[in-house]
């Protein structure tokens, strides 16, 4: 993936910066893997806004991707490398021997002609899956199931990875992206790969309005609301908050404070904690 800069022919483009999409091989998704999908915008069953400064952006065609791989033993061909406005990940359009057409999150290097496949012993290469127990050590992998046929839940973003570091038992010890390294069932499955399109975080959006196209609206500081809205509003000027602590909206504490259970299941199966 390669990144374009515009000219600055206006303060907002002299530092704007967007993906040359080089890697894209179409402009036009599969028709048949596409649907829309009514966006909640922050708001719950009762159309009451739960998630704050949601709303708005450009219109998004969903496409439907297969995080579980579980066409076992079928092998599939590469059709085309396409953008996807749902993640910030590329897509690859996978056409299988028996008729079936699935996307899949395209891997960093993965071509279109080349022939992939899940299966327990399928190839180590580049977009391949296979279980955990049959990956070697070392290897670079990519969407990872939790629990052995819930479909891959983590390292799916755009140039993330997972490295494989030991097995022992029934559980694989994975390095995680964030710096956590916690056990995985060795029945789970991975994919060989780092997630494409690594020059993401490299990318300057150059203009408020380009938030707006993605759906995110202006957050605005308690500090500035006034006492009705904020625990941190009112006051002359710009004043302290009046509190001994940062707290939310609503009166719990925030900035540092952390929010997960101490006695959840998982606990037991992180031996570090992300930096």
């Amino acid at each position: 993936m390669g990144i374009r800069f515009y000219r600055a022919y206006t303060p907002s483009t002299r530092h704007c910066s967007v993906s040359s999409f080089e890697e894209i091989t179409t402009n036009k998704p599969e028709k048949s893997l596409t649907k829309w999908v009514k966006r909640a915008q922050g708001r719950n069953n009762r159309g009451v806004i739960t998630s704050r400064y949601r709303g708005g952006g450009h219109k998004q065609l969903y496409r439907q991707i297969d995080f579980k791989r579980d066409k076992i033993g079928i092998s599939a061909k590469v059709i085309s490398i396409e953008y996807d406005p749902n993640r910030n990940a590329r897509i690859a359009l996978l056409h299988y021997k028996d008729g079936e057409k699935r996307y899949i999150l395209a891997p960093k290097g993965l071509q279109v002609g080349e022939i992939l496949l899940s299966n327990f012993q399928a190839p180590i290469q580049i977009g391949n899956a296979l279980p955990l127990w049959n990956i070697p050590l070392g290897t670079e992998i990519h969407n990872i199931e939790l629990q052995p046929g819930g479909g891959g839940e983590l390292v799916r973003a755009a140039g993330t990875l997972a490295q494989l570091v030991a097995k022992e038992g029934n559980y694989a010890t994975l390095r995680l992206p964030s710096g956590e390294v916690r056990l995985i069932s060795k029945n789970c499955w991975a994919t060989v790969g780092q997630v494409g399109n690594i020059d993401i975080n490299n990318i300057i959006i150059g203009k408020a309005g380009k938030m707006r196209w993605r759906g995110k609206k202006p957050h605005v500081r308690g500090s500035v609301m006034n006492p009705v809205d904020h625990p941190h509003g009112g006051g002359e000027g710009k004043c302290p908050i009046g509190r001994s602590r940062p707290v939310t909206p609503w009166g719990k504490p925030a900035l540092g404070v952390k929010t997960r259970k101490p006695k959840k299941y998982s606990n037991a199966l992180i031996i570090r904690r992300r930096d």
